[in-house]
């Protein structure tokens, strides 16, 4: 095999794992759409086993900003969750200087730490306001 029979294999190789990449992309699509019934889940999936280049190429261009749309959101989504997932562990290892020095304060109450060890964490959290 020559250099060039390998840049022709190359090439429909890449073109073979795009059109895999773009069927799988529209079926994962037609799937997560609220707005579609099952019958029309049910007939894209038809035409697309059926004539999945015509079809592929009718959804991208019938339904492709909707695809967008529907991505964002869900990017949306997972971002807003992450945000929300961080500020509570965020919000529940640093608390503000008046509830960092009551905790101290129940600890020497306790007895757990000295009234050395009490001024020291409430220098922190002062320090740290």
């Amino acid at each position: 095999m020559n250099l060039w029979e390998f840049f022709v294999w190359l090439f429909w190789f890449y073109v073979l794992v795009a059109c895999i990449w773009i069927f799988i992309t529209v079926i994962v699509d037609i799937f997560r759409d609220a707005t579609l019934n099952g019958w029309g889940k049910a007939l894209w999936v038809i035409f697309l086993v059926f004539l999945p280049f015509l079809a592929a190429i009718i959804y991208l261009i019938a339904r492709g900003r909707g695809m967008g749309e529907r991505k964002l959101a869900e990017a949306q989504a997972a971002r807003a969750q992450s945000d929300e997932y961080i500020r509570t562990v965020a919000g529940s290892s640093s608390s503000s200087p008046a509830s960092e020095i009551e905790s101290a304060k129940r600890l020497l109450d306790s007895g757990a730490v000295t009234p050395a060890e009490y001024e020291t964490l409430k220098a922190k959290a002062l320090q740290g306001a």
